[in-house]
């Protein structure tokens, strides 16, 4: 091992390199001496430099120097460094960020957007910030007093005429021009920002504008995807159907045996089998399989209506030629259903604004009707409810044909232009919906209301029944007069001044509403009470007294009910404790009436609808009568209105159904 404390034999090389380098430096500084007495001999006045001795001499002394090797490698290093690294090896780093971060190119220079602004970005300062402009002249912080304050201490002197008190106050004046100056540049600052907020925001509407309508497009490609959906289950349902068919055929086709003969034949009795027998039963379980009906709605929930300013109107259809007595959809640009005087019952496609088909069975006109999902049930003048499926009506959501199997273009649907009169579908487009039909009333059905397979009827020879839908059957009938006299006595008893069975109004319909929540049932009468049922006992447990004229449209949620009334009022009830919550006053009686999550809808004899908003707590209008109202036009009364998550629509007295956005 080497000794620790014993250096090694190598020569230092770092004093050979310093060496290097200053022989380096000298001999480019004695070439540049050379260059430059050439340089002076070249310029100065010489007629033929070439014959001049100095001349000669100085460059054979540069052709001697550019031979060396060491001057040769310095100067191809120079050569290939860039001028940047030559300026940055004689800059610090602070010195390079600063000169970096004030660095401007001039394509910005260039595009510099034009301001109308007559004041430059230092004296906005000094208007926004004056405290640190005082600081940037050199003077100290200091706390900041109060106006009140220094007006007491500052209280202007009466001038004495000396020079002092007249410099005094043209300072004083001065000082004023100046912070009146500047609250006339920050008022100008205002004024700009305002003018630029305003043109993003109208950029914002733009780009909205644009984005509504790529919604649009997403939701009609939706419904197209949606419609080709439908015809692959219809193509899948049918393979299978003739799966199952294939397979129960070979399954009762005998089999043959090697040399041609059915094993069968054999058999005792052969001949005299019928070959009726010998074909499947459809009480086998082999038989065709019943297909399953075709849901015509939608299976995604469009939104594009949530996105609408409220208040506007999607489309308007005549859908009748008379007044419409009743109206129901199912979900946004769903299924509508609607009836009038004219006897007539049309099933409309809210998403085309296309009439589908019509409803046949009734012999009157049609008072009431509920839609739910694919189902609907009919209230009419006929004292009969029908029941319908509108899934097995034969339609094609894109307006292609229905029935296509039978290959008859006689039944193509025929859907109105809207630039045309209403052309009719034909007639049996809607002869596989109805489902069966009850019958017990002895007057007019005015009101009903179903939920899950409980059904409650309300009609006009003062009855109230409920309904089994799976069976078909009436399970009770609730005695309106009856319970009425029984409250009236249970009051008499009680020794009260309660009032629960008024005369009813003859003009009006004995029972207006109702709707049922399982074993809970609301009717409103004509006699202006509200009456609240208990199915299960068949007995009114709560009577709500507040109405004076009868009650024409009610509903409720698990915490309050709504009723509206021909007293020309809307009340608001709690069911918790059976008090009015709030009520609201119209010039014109009620005559529909229906709230969703956020907004409470009223028909009250007017050309618009009554709106009151229960976030904001607000009334407003919608309808025809604002939109027309510009044109001189005078649109009909409305006499119904629904309204589902915003989406509205509304049937008035010449047969126009409008659809809003709420």
């Amino acid at each position: 091992m080497a000794d620790p404390g014993q250096k090694d034999d190598f020569p230092d090389l770092s004093s050979f390199d310093d060496d290097v380098s200053v022989i380096s430096t000298r001999g480019v500084e004695a070439f540049g001496r050379k260059v430059t007495s050439t340089a002076s001999h070249l310029i100065g006045t010489i007629g033929d430099p070439t014959s001049h001795p100095h001349y000669t001499r100085a460059m054979t002394e540069v052709s001697r120097q550019l031979t060396k090797p060491s001057l040769q490698r310095t100067m191809f290093s120079m050569a290939r460094t860039t001028p940047t690294d030559l300026v940055r090896s004689r800059l610090s780093t602070t010195e390079i960020h600063s000169r970096a971060l004030a660095y401007v190119p001039d394509e910005l220079l260039k595009n510099i957007p034009e301001d109308e602004n007559s004041y430059s970005l230092f004296q906005g300062f000094k208007a926004s910030f004056p405290e640190f402009a005082e600081d940037s002249k050199g003077k100290k912080h200091r706390r900041r007093v109060s106006r009140g304050r220094r007006l007491l201490e500052e209280r202007p002197t009466t001038p004495d005429g000396s020079p002092e008190s007249v410099h005094k106050i043209k300072k004083e004046k001065s000082t004023m021009m100046h912070q009146l100056e500047m609250l006339s540049i920050r008022k100008n600052m205002a004024s700009a920002e305002i003018k630029e907020i305003d043109a993003k925001l109208e950029n914002l509407v733009g780009m909205r504008k644009i984005i509504l309508e790529r919604l649009a497009a997403l939701e009609k490609d939706e419904a197209l995807l949606e419609h080709d959906i439908v015809e692959v289950e219809t193509r899948l349902e049918e393979a299978q159907e003739m799966a199952v068919e294939a397979a129960s055929i070979a399954q009762h086709t005998p089999a043959r045996s090697e040399d041609g003969q059915n094993e069968d034949e054999n058999a005792p009795g052969f001949m005299s089998q019928s070959i009726y027998e010998k074909l499947p039963s459809v009480s086998s379980g082999s038989g065709p399989v019943k297909r399953k009906p075709r849901s015509i709605r939608r299976k995604s929930a469009p939104i594009l209506h949530e996105h609408f300013e409220p208040g506007s109107m999607i489309r308007s259809m005549r859908a009748h030629q008379d007044s419409i007595t009743t109206l129901d959809f199912d979900a946004p640009f769903g299924l509508m259903v609607s009836a009038a005087m004219d006897d007539s019952v049309r099933v409309w496609d809210l998403n085309a604004g296309r009439c589908i088909g019509l409803l046949d069975g009734h012999t009157a006109s049609v008072r009431a009707l509920q839609v739910e999902d694919n189902f609907l049930a009919t209230g009419s003048m006929d004292a009969t409810i029908r029941l319908w499926d509108l899934s097995k009506a034969h339609y094609d959501p894109q307006g292609s044909s229905f029935g296509k199997e039978e290959d008859d273009d006689e039944d193509a649907l025929a859907f109105e232009n809207p630039s045309d009169l209403p052309v009719d579908p034909p007639a049996n487009s809607m002869a596989d919906c109805p489902l069966f039909t009850l019958q017990a009333h002895l007057d007019e059905i005015t009101a009903l209301h179903f939920r899950g397979n409980v059904l409650v009827s309300g009609s006009a020879d003062k009855t109230l029944r409920q309904w089994d839908l799976e069976k078909g059957r009436c399970v009770q009938t609730l005695d309106v007069m009856w319970a009425a006299a029984q409250a009236t006595a249970l009051s008499h008893d009680n020794d009260t001044w309660r009032q629960t069975n008024k005369a009813p109004d003859t003009s009006a319909d004995f029972v207006g509403a109702l709707q049922v929540f399982e074993s809970a049932l609301a009717c409103g009468t004509a006699d202006g009470m509200v009456r609240l049922w208990d199915l299960r006992s068949g007995q009114v447990h709560r009577s709500l007294v507040g109405h004076t004229g009868p009650v024409t449209c009610l509903q409720f949620d698990d915490v309050h009910l709504v009723t509206g009334s021909l007293d020309r009022s809307i009340r608001i009830w709690d069911l918790r404790t059976g008090s009015i919550y709030d009520a609201y006053a119209y010039d014109n009686p009620i005559t529909s009436m229906m709230f969703d999550q956020r907004r409470i809808v009223a028909a009250a004899g007017e050309d618009v609808v009554k709106v009151y908003d229960k976030v904001e707590g607000r009334h407003w209008d919608c309808g025809a009568g604002i939109t027309e109202a510009d044109e001189a036009k005078s649109p009909a009364i409305v006499e119904q209105v629904r309204i589902r998550d915003g989406y509205m629509i509304e049937g008035r007295r010449d047969g126009i159904v409008g659809v809003w956005t709420c």
